[in-house]
């Protein structure tokens, strides 16, 4: 009989249900409590009950765990000089999404070897999640594979849609059902649209394939996910921070009977891909949010403990401590100081 399945496929691992590896890395009542406090106040700030501005900032991706336990107790310094004002939430990126190929992040290749052990992969990202929250600090990721979800959403406390995927059915109908509150990015040309209509399905009940906490596939319905909200990063029309793309941006929500709300991303598209214009794509998000523009939710930074970015794939030993492989981002210094003085500002 001639073979007709898997004629690309190299291999296919079975991987340890959701449930056992939160049995064998659970999360502590503390930890629980911890997360929920946290969404509740990211809920409170998306609905504008919260008057504090959220900032979503941290490396572009982790690829160091102890490169990232450094930042995030850098962090958790800064959440206390700022607290009044800010509400800071740390990215921790297990999942990056390619153009067309690149190393595709921590949960995927744990050993930046290309050997791929996905398992020990969620394993590492789940133990992570679980220090940086004992640490005090909220959790921020963005949710890639439909999948993964299974493994840590019970350790993060705000999560994204990136552009590349806002137009996917397959992650409109995991938005629905995850119990964060979630930001959709525009799509990558720049256009608002799709995040819109992303909001709109997510808050939609949906049934859809899945796989349950055992591991075994299944028909998934969902009652709809109400906190969401639109992530301007500018593309490749250009940026869409400025006081007329927010005006835009409110118009768009309005006519479709959504909240007037949003959060900036001042990377990507908005800083023309130029790290070293972040900070001042920032100050004048802050400056716009401080004038009077409640819609601005707050904003989002890549930041690391080195600025830029080096070269990868390179040999472990190489990697220059603290240095984005993915994005470049900036330093800590500069992180601080711009905090700082935007908590002065607001």
């Amino acid at each position: 009989m001639r073979q007709v399945s898997d004629l690309h496929v190299a291999s296919n691992i079975p991987l340890p249900a959701p449930a056992l590896m939160l049995h064998e890395i659970p999360r502590s009542e503390a930890q629980a409590d911890f997360v929920a406090e946290a969404r509740g106040h990211i809920q409170q700030i998306i609905f504008r009950c919260d008057p504090r501005f959220l900032l979503i900032v941290g490396p572009c991706s982790i690829h160091d765990i102890q490169a990232g336990r450094e930042y995030a107790n850098r962090l958790r310094e800064l959440i206390d000089r700022v607290a009044g004002r800010i509400y800071i939430v740390m990215r921790c990126y297990f999942e990056k999404p390619r153009t067309s190929t690149g190393w595709k992040g921590l949960i995927m290749d744990p050993h930046l070897d290309g050997s791929h052990e996905i398992p020990e992969g969620l394993r590492i990202a789940r133990r992570f999640l679980r220090e940086v929250i004992d640490m005090g600090v909220p959790t921020a990721t963005e949710l890639l594979d439909p999948i993964t979800p299974q493994y840590i959403a019970d350790l993060i406390c705000w999560s994204a849609i990136g552009a590349r995927t806002t137009e996917s059915q397959t992650h409109r109908q995991m938005a629905s059902g995850l119990s964060m509150p979630l930001g959709f990015k525009n799509a990558t040309p720049g256009s608002i649209g799709p995040a819109i209509n992303a909001i709109k399905a997510a808050k939609a009940s949906h049934t859809f394939l899945g796989i349950s906490g055992d591991g075994v596939a299944s028909a998934v319905t969902t009652t709809g996910n109400s906190d969401c909200h639109v992530v301007l990063r500018g593309g490749d029309s250009g940026p869409n921070y400025s006081a007329d793309h927010v005006a835009d941006t409110e118009l768009q929500l309005e006519k479709v009977g959504l909240d007037k709300v949003m959060l900036i991303d001042c990377s990507h598209g908005n800083s023309g891909k130029d790290f070293r214009r972040q900070p001042e794509v920032f100050q004048d998000v802050v400056r716009q949010r401080a004038s009077g523009t409640t819609s601005i939710i707050g904003a989002m930074l890549e930041s690391n403990l080195v600025d830029g970015n080096q070269p990868f794939p390179n040999p472990t030993g190489d990697l220059i401590y603290g240095q984005s492989i993915t994005d470049a981002c900036i330093d800590w210094q500069t992180t601080e100081r711009i905090v700082l003085e935007a908590a002065e500002v607001l």
